[in-house]
């Protein structure tokens, strides 16, 4: 039997209510950190790099043992030195030749992702996702590019990522952003999410969809839209100062309108030979949110934190811009 959908609490995004009570009492604002899990190893795709820039380097890199692109102890020790948790989200792609149409083979931009994918289900990913689990992070779903509009699709995925992770996942954001509204939210709703981060941009920085997470359907579920990806801030390494003001900049919106602020950083990003600046950048993030009294941590401890039967009285929505990707893969 197939599951009712629940309904759309209004005919457009400006017109959803608001999660007006997700700050805890002691907060300015909230800065929830999030990391999609995109490519843990470089592989073979260094001689796709090869071919676009620094052709010696990413040959070199082809060739080592050594992996750039996993970085989950880096950023461990970071969260750790800083105090701080964020969320991870896996995704687990299908695979191009024995899960795909035949004429999806002939595109070259699938083959290009096909060459990064990864398997959840291998040992090194399922320590790695358990140490996380173990140490306080949040472990959730980078739902795969088809997903967003295939729920049973989503749903598969869910339940592999919960049978390595041994325990439920709370939420997630689509790859390449990819989102239809309202079925992708309703799909999540359906398989047993409570929030969704998926709603933003990969090339613009801002609270395009407001300042407060949206209840798309009237109950408990979240959308947590989302504030700075790190590719669409200036380029730390030619133009430090330009990506820290960038930042800088909305921290202190946030915090003058009691936001939740949601960034995401991809791990790999954490590679200082590849890079660089973008390490450093986020560290000077976190430490200056924390400045500000901000609240800081993954999207689900947020949800963990509201109060249990939080008024609705007031939670009407802000007249916003919505903007969301539709990235081909």
């Amino acid at each position: 039997m197939t599951a009712k959908r629940p309904a759309l609490a209004a005919e457009s995004i400006e017109g959803l209510p608001r999660e007006q009570d997700a700050l805890p009492d002691d907060s300015t604002f909230a800065l929830c950190l999030t990391h999609d899990v995109d490519r843990p190893y470089k592989g073979i795709r260094s001689l796709y790099y090869a071919t676009r820039e620094r052709p010696a380097y990413h040959l070199r890199t082809a060739l080592s043992t050594a992996n750039p692109y996993w970085q989950f102890e880096e950023i461990m020790a970071l969260e750790d030195e800083l105090g701080v948790r964020s969320a991870f989200y896996f995704l687990n792609e299908q695979h191009l030749l024995a899960d795909r149409p035949i004429r999806e083979w002939f595109a070259p931009a699938n083959w290009v992702q096909h060459l990064g994918r990864y398997d959840v289900t291998a040992p090194d990913l399922v320590d790695v996702i358990r140490d996380l689990d173990d140490g306080g992070w949040e472990v959730g779903l980078h739902g795969s590019y088809h997903s967003a509009n295939d729920p049973e699709r989503l749903r598969e995925e869910k339940t592999v990522l919960e049978n390595v992770l041994g325990d439920s996942v709370t939420g997630g954001r689509q790859h390449y952003l990819k989102l239809s509204v309202p079925e992708t939210w309703q799909y999540h709703h359906t398989i047993g999410l409570a929030y969704d981060a998926t709603l933003g941009s990969s090339t613009e920085c801002g609270f395009h969809a407001g300042y407060h997470p949206l209840r798309p359907f009237d109950d408990d579920f979240l959308v947590f839209p989302l504030t700075i990806m790190e590719q669409a801030l200036p380029d730390p390494a030619s133009a430090f100062v330009a990506a820290r003001e960038t930042c800088e900049r909305l921290l202190l919106e946030a915090a003058d309108n009691g936001a939740v602020m949601t960034v995401l950083w991809h791990p790999r990003y954490f590679n200082e030979r590849e890079f660089p600046g973008y390490r450093d950048l986020y560290q000077w993030l976190v430490e200056r949110a924390s400045e500000l009294g901000a609240w800081i941590g993954p999207p689900r401890a947020l949800c963990a934190d509201r109060p249990a039967q939080a008024s609705r009285a007031d939670a009407t929505a802000n007249e916003v811009h919505f903007t969301y990707e539709r990235a081909n893969p």
